[in-house]
């Protein structure tokens, strides 16, 4: 990881840790899916995976099958400064792989957080003053701009946007780029939009195509090369609190987000490539680690 984000967060030189914002003004793109199935993968070949669930829907939470009884504190605690994030994070049936939960509670956060001091920065702020034993933090963001949202910019390093693939996208797409830059300039030099993901894409559909064509002409290299299919497995999953690469690792969907997770280990760092070749076993490995058979 860059020494100035090891800085940011004083975290000691040399930590492999990654900060990871999953981000997108639209609701239904797939952020929560990315989310859950890229820490599935992730922590499936042995990274320490934390995934900060942001969304007052708390669907990340759910995908992972935490119950709401669970969720006694969580990341509206954090920012509100009435936890620390050990004491909001909980583990997973996956090993590896831990939650700092959302709870209804995050709606009323926003009000909350207008009076507070550095209210942007509370998120970051807490994660500075924690021990974080983790390769990789993922951000599950909510489908707004709000404080929240500003709370997850501002802390992590990379901004990853999943797009779906359907007219008017890149439309809402320009609006995000030019949020990042906002926040670049005001709150946080080190933020990067790292890459995008195209999600639900259908070869079938002319539509899917042009889309796809339109974001690698104008993002180029930062469009990863792997695209999320529409698939109805990957809908099914969080209805049984388990990610696709659990529910169904053979279906198209978990192979994708398992390929996913390769490209994104490859992205991350050259040296990664040789274990970024052990990823397409991860659906199987997870499916393993959490008890369940095929």
């Amino acid at each position: 990881m860059p020494s100035d984000v090891n800085a940011m967060l004083d975290i000691a030189p040399g930590t492999p840790l990654r900060l990871i914002a999953v981000a997108n003004q639209k609701g239904g793109v797939g952020k929560t899916t990315t989310v859950v199935n890229l820490a599935t993968a992730l922590a499936a070949v042995g990274k320490r995976v934390l995934v900060i669930d942001l969304d007052p829907q708390g669907n990340a939470s759910t995908s992972f099958g935490i119950s709401h009884e669970a969720r006694a504190t969580g990341t509206y605690d954090v920012l509100l400064g009435r936890a620390d994030v050990p004491q909001a994070t909980i583990a997973t049936t996956i090993p590896g792989l831990s939650i700092m939960p959302a709870t209804v509670d995050l709606t009323g956060a926003e009000i909350e957080l207008i009076d507070m001091p550095r209210r942007e920065f509370r998120l970051r702020d807490a994660l500075r003053g924690a021990v974080l034993p983790y390769d990789y933090i993922f951000v599950d963001c909510p489908p707004s701009l709000t404080l929240v949202t500003l709370n997850a910019l501002v802390a992590m390093e990379w901004v990853l946007v999943p797009l779906q693939c359907e007219f008017l996208a890149l439309e809402g797409l320009s609006h995000l780029v030019r949020t990042l830059d906002r926040v670049r300039r005001g709150l946080n030099p080190r933020l990067e939009l790292h890459g995008l993901v195209l999600t639900m894409f259908d070869r079938r559909s002319n539509l899917c195509e042009q889309v796809s064509a339109d974001a690698r002409g104008y993002f180029g290299a930062k469009v990863y090369d792997t695209v999320i299919p529409r698939n109805v497995r990957i809908s099914e999953a969080p209805s049984h609190g388990k990610p696709v690469l659990i529910y169904d690792w053979r279906c198209p969907g978990a192979q994708a987000y398992a390929q996913l997770a390769t490209e994104l280990l490859r992205r991350s760092s050259a040296a990664a490539i040789a274990e970024a070749a052990a990823i397409p076993a991860a659906g199987i490995r997870a499916r393993a680690a959490s008890g369940d058979r095929p």
